[in-house]
């Protein structure tokens, strides 16, 4: 044999040995990851076999190699195991929609060279996102939403080069927006990317000058529902590509650049909820705009923009809390495709003229709350040859003689859209539990899902054929997709508080009553993959799918299960009896037990011998509190649905719902493995049915039925304090408003310390825990930490210390001895927030340290005008603030006896109101001219704070945002 040949042979050995090692890499590895996880697909994972051979669900290969796993909607649990960087021949990975998937990001996720998509949606992984996703060069999608992540943007995503899609949104990401500076890289260099999504985060700073340049193709921008500060950049401008730029519910101010209508292409803007001033931007040319929203911003007093009547693209327009003045054009309102119009709480002023020939598709105009004398058409409107709804409530027009009989001088009847997808020529056959009928009449186990439309070009939600065009196009995406689909379905379309469309899904399997695990994983990928692409109408989504539960392999392996219990039943029953025996003896041993269980029992489950429909032991002490089936609760949320969710904390979930007769109410429903427990429920339950007061949130009934804990109570709907002083409400707080609002809260706390049966001490004040009713009446909420002062314990209770940091009363927190005027430290906290507007720890700055710090009270209001909230009204207008900056300081003393008594706080405060020329006695003016009314906001019935503690060491650099 030749030399050469030799070598030849050789070479080939060492390429065969290679591949073989990199083989058994790969099974290594998933090996590690079957160890980590816990699921239903994973029992075909068998060890031995080849994981390249088809058996394996959710694994492809490519010559031998691993080179997709895709889980998404599996019921997946555990971690991300750093074994996961062994897969280096891996193109994509998923495990989207698998909520059990906890934990942080393993930094080994950047030992994936050839990986092109990551896509872990609608998981629960935590913390920061690890610096060496930068090193995943071939990357294209990058899909991290709606997790946890916490921590700042890594600049190291800027080494990107060919991402196209960025989504980072709805986790709770902190710091600013990283930029090249030479050194390190940052967004700006993604010059491929199509889209930025960093919406729903804690993000702030400014944005910076160099993150956008004119080589970039970005056309949806979504930066909404940050903290973000700071002017828009002019540079905004250079990106001409732009379809959709949503910058909402920010704190940006300034001037809106000047230049910002050279973006031509956008479709749909969104500057609302921020502090933006200056003149109101100039769209002149931006022939494409099909919906604007630059609502509640400072802008300087403006005539009705020119532009008003040129954009003839127009279906939305959105422009209450604006200073527009004037006459508004009877051309507006003949745009061809107009939908909405609200320009409500302006100066328009003078005649409407809703023209001759409005729009066809015209549904709503609200010009409430503005200066309009008089309407050219009533005479018409009122005889319902116009059929679309008017506001012009609180306007002089509605103020004459007989003006409150013209229709739109009262706020039209709310109807909520009720589309579902109807039945193909059918009808529905009654199905058992959990089936649904299909639009086929088909009795099966859909796969379901919420579509969250982030910029839709329309706002109607009473137009069917809008929803069918998207049924039409999501059918015929899975036809030729060759997905194992049968038919789907679109229901209740609704807003959120972002002002998302919302659709709920449901995907019905073809040919059986379930899906396999392997088309649920094509389903679900095809969706978190953004496979499927909607018309411009909905632009861009996300999809978040609830986990799949119904796989027909495991109702396969049920039925042969009970076939092969057959002969097992009959070896069963010789050794049922020599079981018999055994019991017997067991038995005896177990009734010495009996009363030590009993006593741990009732200890550790308050509830557990409770049986609401008798008087047995263990019955919550209760006050005409209602007592609620499951199948009622489930009946009035619509089965829980995510639509109806409106909060979220440790404790569990917060549902809007509505009894038949129509009343709104708030339940709160526990989770298992929730920071509060049974005896909290209990404690909070018989509270809360006790007290009786109009600024106390009212109890109106609880559920304990089928394992599960459930707080009812009168839903509050202008949301919490927190919310409006954020500016996530829409609700501006003058310096009246917060008078009465403080004095409202106070009301409260002292009806629960001084008349109150027993008296309560709350020991969880905040911003979050008050809420605000339609008449912006302050209401104490969140009982699960409170405690009651028994006649042997008048003067204080010794107990583990729990609380929020920032409200915490530091004598508490040293000598676990909880009194009364733990609360007051904690309302004083309340009452400097108020005219702040600032978090209790924020950037490591406490807001007492910080009052004291800048405060001079030989300077007008006391030197303060650097941390006062902006939107709080003129120095002018701040009469009593020195007061009440004395009186908040004073309930702050570090020493509890130097703090004065709710009884004493309310005194003061109506004292201070009395100075001001308000009646203490008057309830708050009413919300309706302010935005937010009707929105559901979040609701802190729960024990919801992050920063809540509980006992033990505390936790570094704990300061919430």
């Amino acid at each position: 044999m030749s030399a050469r040949i030799r070598r030849l042979l050789v070479v080939i050995a060492f390429i065969q040995i290679s591949i073989t090692t990199s083989q058994n890499s790969d099974r290594v590895a998933l090996q590690a990851l079957k160890h980590a996880w816990q699921g239903p697909p994973l029992s075909s994972w068998r060890d031995g076999s080849d994981p390249c051979g088809g058996d394996w669900v959710g694994i492809t290969c490519t010559n031998s190699r691993v080179t997709s796993i895709i889980l998404s909607s599996t019921g997946l649990t555990g971690g991300l195991p750093g074994d996961i960087g062994q897969f280096t021949e891996l193109v994509v990975l998923d495990l989207s929609y698998n909520t059990g998937l906890t934990g942080s990001l393993t930094s080994a996720i950047g030992n994936l060279p050839k990986l092109t998509n990551l896509i872990l949606v609608g998981c629960n992984f935590n913390g920061p996102i690890p610096k060496t996703i930068g090193n995943l060069e071939r990357l294209r999608y990058l899909s991290l939403n709606s997790n946890g992540f916490t921590g700042t943007i890594p600049a190291s995503i800027g080494r990107l080069k060919n991402l196209y899609w960025l989504d980072l949104s709805d986790n709770q990401l902190t710091g600013g927006l990283p930029v090249s500076d030479g050194v390190e890289p940052g967004l700006d260099m993604l010059t491929h990317a199509k889209h930025f999504h960093l919406g729903d985060n804690k993000l702030s700073g400014d944005i910076p000058l160099g993150l956008f340049n004119s080589n970039m193709t970005l056309i949806h921008l979504l930066f909404d529902h940050n903290s973000l500060t700071g002017n828009i950049p002019s540079t905004l401008s250079l990106v001409v590509t732009l379809e959709v730029v949503r910058l909402d519910r920010n704190s940006l101010s300034g001037d809106v650049p000047s230049n910002i209508n050279r973006l031509t292409n956008v479709t749909e803007m969104y500057l609302s909820n921020n502090l933006l001033t200056g003149p109101v931007p100039n769209l002149t040319g931006m022939n494409r705009l099909n919906y604007l929203d630059l609502s509640n911003n400072s802008f300087d007093q403006s005539d009705i923009p020119s532009w008003f009547s040129t954009l003839q693209s127009l279906t939305t327009i959105k422009m209450h809390f604006t200073n527009l003045v004037g006459e508004l054009p009877a051309t507006l309102f003949s745009i061809p495709q107009l939908q909405n119009v609200d320009l409500s709480n302006n100066r328009i002023n003078g005649s409407l003229d809703i023209s001759s020939n409005p729009s066809t598709q015209l549904e709503l105009v609200d010009l409430r709350t503005n200066l309009i004398s008089d309407f050219s058409q009533q005479r018409q409107y009122a005889a319902g040859v116009y059929t679309f709804g008017l506001i012009l409530l609180a306007n002089p027009i509605c103020t004459e003689s007989g003006a409150t009989e013209n229709e739109f001088c009262s706020l039209p009847t709310k109807t909520s859209a009720s589309y579902s997808t109807p039945s193909n020529n059918c009808v529905p056959p009654p199905c058992g539990s959990d089936l649904v009928s299909s639009p086929n009449c088909q009795c099966a186990y859909p796969f379901t899902g919420l579509f969250s439309f982030k910029a839709p070009s329309f706002s109607s939600m009473t137009n069917a054929s809008i929803y069918d065009s998207l049924h039409n196009l999501l059918t015929l995406f899975f036809r030729n997709a060759t997905l194992p689909v049968d038919s789907l379905s679109l229901k209740n379309p609704s807003r959120n508080l972002e002002d998302y469309l919302v659709i709920t899904l449901e995907v019905f399997p073809s040919g059986q009553p379930s899906f396999n695990r392997t088309g649920i994983i094509g389903v679900a990928f095809a969706l978190s993959n953004q496979t499927f692409k909607p018309k411009t109408d909905f632009n861009t989504y996300t999809f978040n799918a609830e986990s799949y539960k119904f796989f027909s392999e495991s109702i396969s392996e049920g039925a042969k299960s009970k076939t092969s219990n057959t002969g097992i039943i009959i070896g069963s029953a010789v050794g049922g009896c020599v079981l018999a025996v055994l019991l017997v003896l067991a038995g005896m041993y177990a009734i010495r037990q009996k009363g030590r269980a009993e006593k741990a029992v009732q200890h550790n489950q308050p509830f557990a011998l409770w049986d609401p429909t008798s008087a047995s032991g263990g019955v919550p002490q209760l006050k005409g509190a209602r007592s609620f089936t499951f199948e009622e609760l489930r009946k009035y949320t619509d089965n829980f649905s995510e639509t109806s969710q409106i909060g979220a904390g440790g404790y569990g979930n917060v549902y809007k719902g509505s009894f038949p007769n129509g009343q709104l109410i708030a339940i709160k429903r526990a989770r298992q493995g929730s920071t509060q427990g049974g005896l909290e429920f209990k404690t909070e339950l018989e509270l809360l049915s006790r007290v009786h007061h109009k600024n106390v949130v009212g109890l109106i009934g609880f559920c304990f039925d089928q394992g599960e804990q459930m707080l009812v109570y009168e839903y509050i709907v202008n949301g919490t304090l927190k919310d409006s002083l954020s500016g996530r409400s829409g609700i501006r707080l003058d310096w009246m408003r917060r008078l009465k609002i403080a004095l409202g809260a106070a009301r409260g706390l002292q009806y629960l310390h001084d008349l109150a049966d027993p008296p309560i001490i709350h020991r969880d004040v905040k911003t979050n825990n008050i809420l605000l009713d339609q008449r912006l009446v302050a209401k104490v909420a969140d009982f699960g930490l409170s405690k009651p002062l028994s006649d042997a314990n008048r003067t204080h209770i010794t107990t583990q210390v729990k609380g929020t940091m920032g409200y915490m009363d530091p004598e508490y927190y040293m000598t676990q001895q909880l009194t009364e005027k733990s609360d007051v430290y904690s309302f004083g906290v309340v009452m400097l927030e108020l005219i702040t507007a600032r978090n209790p720890i924020e950037r490591g700055k406490y807001i007492v340290r910080e009052v004291k710090q800048v405060m001079d009270k030989n300077k007008e209001l006391y030197n303060l005008h650097e941390i006062l909230d902006p939107t709080i009204g003129l120095s002018s207008q701040l009469k009593g603030l020195e007061k009440y900056v004395d009186l908040s300081l004073r309930c702050v003393d570090e020493k509890g006896n130097q703090r004065p008594g709710m009884s004493e706080i309310v005194k003061e405060l109506e004292s201070i109101m009395t100075f001001v020329g308000l009646n203490p006695g008057s309830e708050p003016s009413t919300s309706a001219s302010y935005e937010g009314t009707d929105k559901d906001y979040s609701h802190p019935y729960s024990n919801d704070s992050l920063f809540a503690y509980s006992g033990g060491i505390l936790p570094p650099k704990m300061h919430p945002k």
